[in-house]
């Protein structure tokens, strides 16, 4: 297919799982399951069709609010998940990587995402990215702390502060901003997802759930993105 205004970073909020798996009769739990097989196929296409960056909004920092027993199940299924994963990474010569406060995850969860993003940090093809304990908002104020702890150091100068100084305390500094931003389940809003990364982002919502979502959906949202026309703010 043609690369013409392909977006380069695709961001996706992948909502409805669990709504999705209600309305069959069925508990919350299959639908993330379901839901993470979406990933090999939407991940595969991606890498097939030239898309460079692909980040997956996973867990945000406010569903810890949800029950604990999802939670266990969320997180025993990220575990085996990504273990599973690592040959399609390697097959697609997919960069495994992630962004978020990876902290506040159990020990095992860290080790095996430690050691996915190194044995895939030489693939070239994508950049899948999964949003682990993100918030957008944190983030940023993160960042914000660290650059006034260099300036009070000594080592930024408040007057040199710029939007690239900026970019460069996000965890996205190695990325470039997202173009095409997606959210399935019907909602029309972002989340605190990306906030700063989405400034000029297009965006694209789809009233199907996240496991019902298929390529050809990603085929359609980046087919409406090649005919908007990106002005960034100018004429």
């Amino acid at each position: 297919m043609s690369n013409t205004k392909l977006p380069i970073h695709v961001a996706i909020i992948m909502d409805g799982n669990g709504r999705w798996a209600t309305s069959l009769g069925k508990n919350r739990t299959y639908g993330h399951y379901i839901g993470s097989q979406v990933v090999d196929s939407i991940s595969r296409y991606c890498a097939d069709i030239g898309i460079k960056y692909l980040t997956l909004y996973t867990f945000s920092t406010e569903n810890w609010k949800r029950p604990k027993s999802e939670i266990r199940f969320l997180m025993s299924l990220l575990k085996t998940q990504i273990k599973k994963k690592k040959e399609l990474f390697k097959e697609n010569n997919i960069r495994f990587n992630v962004i978020g406060d990876i902290s506040k995850l159990e020990n095992t969860i860290r080790e095996i995402l430690s050691t996915t993003i190194k044995e895939t940090k030489n693939n070239k093809k994508l950049t899948l990215t999964l949003a682990l304990n993100y918030g957008s908002r944190y983030e940023i104020t993160q960042a914000v702390k660290t650059i006034a702890l260099d300036a009070k150091q000594g080592n930024l100068k408040p007057e040199n502060i710029t939007e690239s100084t900026i970019e460069n305390y996000l965890y996205t500094k190695d990325m470039p901003d997202v173009d095409l931003l997606i959210r399935t389940g019907g909602e029309k809003r972002i989340s605190n997802f990306l906030l700063w990364q989405s400034s000029y982002a297009e965006f694209v919502f789809f009233d199907k759930y996240w496991p019902e979502f298929t390529e050809k959906d990603l085929q359609q949202a980046i087919d409406e993105f090649k005919i908007r026309k990106r002005r960034f703010g100018g004429l």
